[in-house]
C-alpha cells in the first residue's frame, strides 16, 4: 500500500473515532451529571419529592412501556415527615429547607431561605448576628449591605423594608431570615423544598422506608436536590447524544467506507497479479483484512484517545453559551475511547471485507483484464440495497408529511441517513445520470477538453460515485441541520409576533415579577388590560399514528383576560374560558381531543390532573404547545413569580409600575421580540456544534478521498500526455471534470435536502415553505465545492510536474 493511501485511510479513521467518542464523552457525562453540592454540603442525605414522573404509554402491536420524563418544578415535601426520620437511627437533626426569590433595591436578585438552613453548608458570619426579629436579615458579603442598614427587599409581594443584622462572609449568595419569616415568604405552610439531614451513618433503605413516596438523595445526588437545571437538561442531552452519536455512526461508514473501496479499487492491479500466480481468495481477503486493522487499530486508538479532548471541548462550549447548565459536569472516562475504538475497527475491517469479495473472486485467467476494464453494471445486491433504503426514506417522507411536532423533527434524522444510504449504493447510476446532463454542458462549453471530461467521469462511474458520495453527505446533512432549526426559529418568531396584541411589556431583569406588577398595571392610566405569563413545563401523553408518547411540553401560565393581549390563532373554543382547571391545547398536542374533553396532565411539579380542553390552537410555536391559567401554575412552580406582563393600552403610562418594583422594566413589543430571538439562537447553539463537528469530518473524508482518487491517476495523466494532450488540456479536462462530478454530488444532497425540509417545515409549522437564508445555503455550497475542486486540481498539477515516462508501468 503506496503511503498516499496509509496516511489517508488513517487521517480518515483518526478523526471518525474522535467523533463517534465525543459523543460517547458527551452521552457519559449526561448519564453521570449531577449538580454541584454546595449548600447541602453540610447535610448527609436530602429527602425530597419525587423528581420524575412514569407513566406506562400504549404502543401498536406490544404491551404498553413505562417511560420517565424529569420534573422541571420542585415538588414539595410535607414537614411532618421530618418526625419519622428524626426516629432513624443516626439521625441528630433534621432542617425543612425552604427557598424563595429575594430582589435587593439594586434589582440583583438572590435566593432566601430560614437561618437554620444556614447551618447545612454552614455559613459564616463575618459580622453582625443572626436574625431574631421578622423585619431582620442577614444578606451575603456580594450585596454590599452593612449590619445596621435598612433595606427595602421584595420577594412574592410587594417590597418591604428589613434590616440588616448580618453579612455572610461565604458560601453562594443568599438572603436569611427567621424561619417563621422564611416559612411566611414561602407561602406553602406545611410543606418544604427538601428536608436535610444532618447525622452519620444513615442507613438509605431505612429512610426511604422512614419517607414513603419521596425521593432519598445521598452522596452527588445531593446536588440533584438542590438544583433542578442539571437533572432536567440530562434526559435531552442523553437523547441529542445518542442522536448525534448514531448519525456520527452512519457518517463514518459512508465517507471511511467510501475511501477504503476506492483504496481497493485503485490496487485492481496488484490484486489481479496476486491472483494469476496462484493467490487463493482467501489469501487475498486475509491480506486486505490484515493491512485495514494494521493501519485502523493505532488509527482508531488514538482517535479515541484525542476524542476525550473533542468532547471537553463541545461540552464546554455548550457550558459557556448557556446551553447546559453551570453545574452540568464533564465526565472523562475509558468508556467513550473503547467504544470509539471498536466501533472505528469494526467499521474500517467489515468494509474492507466487503469490498475484497468482489477482487478475491475474480478467476486467474480473466484477473488483468477485470482489473483494468470497469464493470459496466453495479453487483444486483447493491442495487436492491440502494433501492431498499431508497423506499425505507420515502416511506419517512411519508410519516414527516403525517406527523406533527417532535414526531416529525425525530423523523427527519432518519429520512435524511436513508437518503444517503441509498445514495451511496447507488453512487454509479446517479454518477452516469449526472455526467450525461452536466457532461453535454461541458462538452458546449469545451468541446474538446468538455468531451475528454465527460468521457473519464462516465468510464469510471464506480469511482465517481464513491466521490459523489461524501458530496451530497456534507450538501445534506448541513443544509437540513441547519435549515431545519432556522425553519423553526423563523415560524417562532412569526407566530410570536403576529399573535401578540400587546402594545407594552414588562419584564423582569431579575427572577420574575411578583403578582401586584400586573395588578398595579391594570390600575396605571390607559390600560385597558394586562396580562401575567408565567413559563413552565408540563408533562402529557401524546398521541401520535396510534402510539402514545410521555412528552415534555413548554407550556405558560397566562391570566383571565389573555385573549385581549395574545391571539394563538384559536381554531376551536376560546381563550375565555381558561379558569380554573382548564387548559388550551396547540394542535401539534391535541391529538384528537376537542373542546370539552378532559386530558391527563401533569403540572410541574409532578401534581396530576385532569382539565377540561378550552381552546384548540395553532400557533404552538409562539405561545407554547399548552395554555394554562396562571394562577395553577403559579401554586404548582418553585417560584410564584411571573415571567412577564403583556400590557394592551397604547397611552398606557407605566413608569410608576416599574419605578416601584425593582428590576423591573417596560419594554417594546419589537425590542421584546429581539429577546425572543436571541433565547432561539441561543436553543441553536447545539445544533451549530453538532452540525461543525460532523460536517467537518465530512470535509476532512471527502478531501483526502479527492486527493487520493486524483493522486491514484498518474498513469492516465502520462498517457494523455504522451498521445499529444498539453499540461493546460488535462488541466482544463479535470476541472470540467470536478464540476461534473462535484455538480452531481451537490446536486443530489440539495435534492435530499429540498426533499426533507418541505415535508419537515409542512409537519412543524403548518407550511410547506423552509426558511433557508440564501447567505448559509451559499456558503454550504461554496464550502463543499472549494474544498474538492481543491483537493481534486492540486494533486493533478502536481503529478503532471512530473516526468511523463515514469508514470507509465
Amino acid at each position: 500500500m503506496s503511503r498516499g493511501l496509509f496516511a489517508g485511510i488513517f487521517t480518515t479513521l483518526l478523526f471518525a473515532a474522535m467523533l463517534v467518542g465525543a459523543c460517547g464523552v458527551l452521552l457519559e457525562s449526561a448519564l453521570r451529571a449531577h449538580a454541584p453540592v454546595e449548600r447541602f454540603g453540610g447535610a448527609a442525605a436530602v429527602v425530597t419529592g419525587p423528581q420524575s414522573v412514569e407513566r406506562r404509554m400504549k404502543r401498536l402491536g406490544s404491551e404498553p412501556e413505562a417511560e420517565s420524563r424529569p420534573l422541571t418544578e420542585r415538588a414539595r415535601v410535607p414537614v411532618a415527615a421530618a418526625a419519622r426520620l428524626r426516629a432513624v437511627p443516626g439521625v441528630r437533626d433534621v432542617v425543612a429547607d425552604v427557598s424563595f426569590p429575594v430582589v435587593l433595591p439594586s434589582g440583583r436578585a438572590v435566593t432566601g431561605h430560614g437561618w437554620e438552613s444556614a447551618a447545612l453548608r454552614p455559613y459564616r458570619l463575618s459580622a453582625g448576628r443572626a436574625p431574631r426579629a421578622p423585619d431582620e436579615v442577614v444578606l451575603g458579603r456580594a450585596a454590599g449591605a452593612r449590619p445596621g442598614e435598612t433595606l427595602r427587599l421584595q420577594t412574592s409581594g410587594a417590597s418591604r423594608p428589613y434590616r440588616v443584622v448580618g453579612v455572610a462572609g461565604d458560601g453562594p449568595d443568599a438572603a436569611f431570615f427567621t424561619t417563621p419569616t422564611a416559612t411566611a415568604l414561602y407561602g406553602h405552610p406545611g410543606r418544604a423544598d427538601a428536608l436535610a439531614l444532618i447525622g452519620g451513618g444513615l442507613d438509605a433503605s431505612a429512610l426511604r422506608a422512614a419517607a414513603p413516596g419521596l425521593t432519598v438523595a445521598t452522596g452527588a445526588a445531593r446536588g440533584d436536590a438542590e438544583d433542578l437545571a442539571v437533572a432536567s437538561a440530562r434526559p435531552g442531552m442523553v437523547e441529542i447524544s445518542l442522536s448525534l452519536g448514531g448519525v456520527a455512526i452512519i457518517a463514518a461508514l459512508v465517507v471511511a467506507g467510501g475511501l477504503i473501496v476506492l483504496s481497493v479499487r485503485s490496487r485492481m492491479r496488484e490484486f489481479a497479479l496476486l491472483r494469476t500466480v496462484g493467490a487463493t481468495p482467501g489469501q487475498v481477503r486475509g491480506r486486505l483484512v490484515r493491512e485495514t486493522a494494521r493501519i485502523g487499530a493505532p488509527a482508531a486508538l488514538a482517535g479515541g484517545v484525542l476524542s476525550l479532548g473533542l468532547g471537553a471541548v463541545m461540552h464546554g462550549a455548550m457550558v459557556r453559551e448557556g446551553v447546559l447548565p453551570d453545574g452540568f459536569g464533564l465526565a472523562l472516562g475509558p468508556l467513550p475511547v473503547l467504544a470509539a475504538f471498536a466501533g472505528t475497527l469494526l467499521a474500517a475491517v467489515a468494509t474492507a471485507f466487503l469490498a475484497s469479495l468482489r477482487v478475491s473472486r475474480i478467476r486467474p485467467v480473466r484477473a488483468l483484464g477485470e482489473a483494468a476494464v470497469e464493470p459496466a453494471r453495479l453487483p444486483r445486491w447493491r442495487v436492491i440495497a440502494g433501492v431498499v433504503f431508497l423506499v425505507i426514506g420515502l416511506n419517512a417522507l411519508g410519516f414527516s408529511t403525517t406527523a406533527t411536532g417532535p414526531d416529525a423533527a425525530a423523523s427527519v434524522g432518519g429520512l435524511v441517513m436513508a437518503l444517503i444510504v441509498a445514495t451511496a449504493l447507488l453512487g454509479p447510476l446517479i454518477a452516469r445520470f449526472g455526467n450525461r446532463v452536466l457532461g453535454r454542458a461541458a462538452r458546449t462549453l469545451s468541446p474538446v477538453a468538455g468531451g475528454m471530461a465527460q468521457h473519464s467521469a462516465g468510464a469510471a462511474a464506480l469511482r465517481a460515485g464513491s466521490l459523489i458520495t461524501p458530496v451530497a453527505l456534507a450538501v445534506a446533512f448541513a443544509s437540513v441541520q441547519l435549515f431545519a432549526h432556522s425553519t423553526v426559529a423563523h415560524a417562532t418568531r412569526g407566530q410570536a409576533e403576529a399573535g401578540n396584541r400587546a402594545d407594552r411589556i414588562i419584564v423582569a431583569a431579575g427572577p420574575g415579577l411578583p403578582q401586584g406588577v400586573a395588578e398595579a398595571a391594570r390600575r396605571a392610566p390607559g390600560v385597558t388590560a394586562a396580562t401575567p405569563v408565567k413559563r413552565t413545563t408540563v408533562i402529557m401523553p401524546v398521541t401520535a399514528l396510534g402510539e402514545q408518547t410521555l412528552q415534555s411540553l413548554n407550556a405558560r401560565g397566562v391570566g383571565a383576560d389573555a385573549a385581549a393581549t395574545m391571539d394563538p390563532k384559536v381554531t376551536s373554543g376560546g381563550l375565555a374560558g381558561l379558569r380554573g382547571d382548564a387548559v388550551a391545547l396547540s394542535r401539534d398536542v391535541a391529538g384528537g381531543h376537542d373542546v370539552g374533553a378532559t386530558v391527563s396532565l401533569t403540572l410541574g411539579d409532578g401534581t396530576a390532573i385532569r382539565p377540561r380542553v378550552v381552546a384548540v390552537y395553532n400557533r404552538g410555536l409562539g405561545f407554547g404547545d399548552v395554555l394554562l391559567p396562571r394562577d395553577l401554575v403559579a401554586a404548582h412552580s418553585s417560584s410564584p413569580l411571573d415571567d412577564h406582563v403583556l400590557v394592551r393600552g397604547k397611552d398606557a403610562d407605566l413608569r410608576a409600575v416599574a419605578a416601584a418594583h425593582p428590576g423591573a422594566r417596560v419594554v417594546s413589543p419589537g425590542a421584546f421580540g429581539a429577546d425572543l430571538s436571541r433565547e432561539i439562537r441561543l436553543q441553536g447553539f447545539v445544533n451549530q456544534v453538532v452540525v461543525a463537528a460532523i460536517t467537518g469530518f465530512i470535509l476532512i473524508g471527502l478531501v483526502t478521498t479527492l486527493a487520493l482518487a486524483t493522486a491514484a491517476r498518474r498513469r492516465e495523466f502520462a498517457l494523455l500526455r504522451l498521445v499529444g494532450a498539453t499540461r493546460g488540456q488535462v488541466l482544463r479536462m479535470l476541472r470540467l471534470e470536478a464540476a461534473i462530478v462535484l455538480g452531481t454530488g451537490v446536486a443530489a444532497g440539495a435534492l435530499i435536502a429540498a426533499v426533507t425540509l418541505p415535508a419537515f417545515a409542512a409537519a412543524v409549522t403548518g407550511v410547506p415553505l423552509p426558511w433557508v437564508p440564501p447567505l448559509p445555503a451559499a456558503a454550504i455550497v461554496a464550502c463543499v465545492a472549494g474544498s474538492g475542486a481543491a483537493a481534486l486540481l492540486l494533486p493533478a498539477r502536481a503529478v503532471l510536474r512530473r516526468r511523463t515516462s515514469p508514470a507509465l508501468p
